[in-house]
């Protein structure tokens, strides 16, 4: 019969413990999933045992011990993101600017093992607070997040995703602007086009204005529309890619630069019919370049852009939304005077961007049309729930009007 093993204080070591005589510490010596000899150690036995039986239990689990303890979320993401080949190259750049702009350098260091629920959660709070990131980009770094933790998941390298349920819980806290984007009322729509027709300073911006507001398009849609898109005689918009403006390594540095995206699903290819106001506007704007001259600028093979700038090029997506922000501030300035002589409340346009145009859209297209199928195809929804948020935000408020107009009318109370 074997003689037992046994520890300095006559305790009877198991299989794969033993004490070092220099210094007395336990040693527990295993081998990982790779088969690798690995060690782990301790003064106390009773403290190496615990730690023993939550190896072998990761190690029933499928888990390798080793790499959760020192695999980066980093490391993960990289390993995440190069998997997804079926992601279109501006998508990709995107995930990897927001992941590099506010994950990579600090949060990103954290061992993946390490990191729990409430450290995702402080994480997105810290962006939110000190950052002073609006709720749609925190959704964009949780689109990249979450699935970094779940292949980690699946990886085997953690049991949980830490990120779940987190956005669920943001958007629990009062008193927070939950990033829900709010369309102009007919009267702050109306204000806006028309003080933008009668600005000398800005009444150039009017046929670009109509046609967002008049096709509910995305801003990369519109500043990417060609002539060749529209046809006058069917009065149809084919609307089948788009223009992002992205930053890329060129000559290692940096620059920004315009690109032909195609639309990311199906849905976003589509026809959209041109009502009168955007017809006329295309006219206008069709004459006017006639006179003046086309736009020359070419990107990735396209030509034929409707939109440009003063320097003859197309619109860049943060430029349109400077000039925006100049219209609606010199717009509320004049209307707070001219309401004060007139003795009534002022029309003051909120602030928004050029994706408001497109939720305004839409929102009078609900406000007029039952058939959710119709404005989903309208918009390029791909997710039909989408419409129906933007529908129900709309149909909440008509009840507000309806309950309003009947208490005019019923002269009960």
């Amino acid at each position: 019969m074997a003689k037992s093993r046994k520890d300095n204080k006559g305790r009877v070591l198991r299989k794969g413990e033993t004490q070092r005589s220099c210094d007395g510490k336990y040693v527990y010596t295993y081998t990982d999933p790779e088969g690798k000899r690995r060690s782990i150690y301790s003064k106390d036995i009773m403290e190496l045992r615990q730690r023993e039986e939550k190896l072998i239990k990761d190690q029933l689990d499928g888990l390798d011990a080793y790499a959760a303890g020192n695999s980066t979320v980093n490391f993960v993401f990289d390993r995440y993101i190069s998997t997804k080949s079926e992601l279109r190259g501006t998508t990709m750049r995107n995930y990897k600017y927001m992941y590099d702009r506010f994950i990579r350098d600090g949060f990103g260091k954290k061992k993946i093992a390490s990191v729990k629920y409430s450290d995702v959660l402080q994480f997105y709070q810290h962006l939110l607070k000190e950052k002073e990131m609006q709720i749609n980009t925190l959704e964009t770094i949780h689109t990249v997040l979450h699935p970094t933790f779940q292949l980690a998941v699946r990886d085997n390298i953690i049991r949980v995703n830490p990120s779940d349920g987190v956005m669920a819980q943001i958007k629990k806290q009062p008193g927070k602007n939950h990033g829900v984007r709010h369309a102009l009322t007919v009267e702050q729509q109306r204000a806006f086009i028309n003080y933008v027709e009668n600005s000398l300073t800005f009444y150039h911006w009017a046929p670009f204005f109509k046609f967002l507001l008049g096709t509910g398009c995305r801003i990369g849609e519109a500043i990417g529309i060609r002539w060749e898109d529209v046809d006058f005689d069917k009065r149809m918009i084919n609307i089948n890619h788009s223009l992002v403006y992205y930053s890329r390594e060129y000559k290692d540095h940096p620059m920004c630069s315009f690109a032909v995206s195609l639309p990311k699903t199906e849905a976003g290819i589509r026809i959209i019919p041109m009502m009168d106001t955007v017809y006329d506007a295309l006219q206008t704007e069709w004459e006017d370049q006639k006179e003046n001259g086309f736009n020359e600028t070419e990107i990735d093979g396209m030509k034929g852009f409707i939109f440009m700038n003063r320097f003859g090029n197309v619109h860049n997506p943060q430029a349109v939304n400077r000039a925006i922000k100049r219209i609606y501030e010199a717009y509320n300035a004049e209307e707070v005077v001219k309401a004060s002589k007139e003795h009534r409340e002022p029309v003051i346009i909120p602030h928004f961007s050029c994706h408001h145009l497109r939720h305004t859209f839409c929102s009078r297209f609900c406000e007029n049309e039952t058939n959710l199928k119709v404005i989903q195809s309208i918009m390029g929804h791909a997710n039909i729930e989408t419409t129906m948020d933007i529908y129900a935000e709309v149909t909440d408020t008509k009840k507000q009007e309806a309950i309003q107009n009947l208490a005019h009318k019923l002269d009960v109370f």
